[in-house]
């Protein structure tokens, strides 16, 4: 089964009718039939990013039910130093937790593709292995 790593920006953008992105990250996650996995660091980012929006943190629960979105565990005290260590390696994309996590997470499952509005930050991360990210709204899909 296909998947695809998802971060905050197309969590928030799907679920606020009044994002710029919606109707892109809309359009793209209707068409996609696979597996979406992200981290509990970027739900909790995403989860607060919603909270003063109408019914967002609902909608958010809603959206993880329905699209039986995978959720990895992201604060261990091990994912948490690997987390730093990216964070300073990416100090001047600049990369934070969230994004680290997510980082982790492909390496964790071997996925390269994500759904992203970080362009500038997922162009220029890369995996453990030294893998390039495939960022799934600047790719056909």
């Amino acid at each position: 089964m296909r998947t695809w790593l998802i971060d905050i920006g197309p969590l928030v953008a799907y679920l606020d009718g009044g994002d710029p992105a919606h109707e892109s990250v809309a359009e793209t996650l209707d068409r996609f039939s696979g597996q979406l996995a992200t981290t509990s660091a970027v739900i909790t980012e995403a989860m607060h990013l919603l909270a003063d929006a109408s019914d967002g943190p609902t909608l958010m629960a809603e959206f993880v039910h329905t699209a039986e979105l995978r959720i990895f565990e992201s604060t261990q005290p091990e994912q948490i130093f690997k987390a730093a260590a990216l964070m300073r390696k990416y100090s001047g994309t600049p990369m934070d937790f969230a994004d680290a996590t997510l980082v982790l997470l492909a390496d964790e499952l071997g996925v390269l593709d994500v759904l992203t509005l970080d362009r500038r930050g997922f162009s220029t991360y890369r995996t453990a292995k030294g893998k390039i990210f495939r960022l799934v709204l600047d790719s056909s899909s």
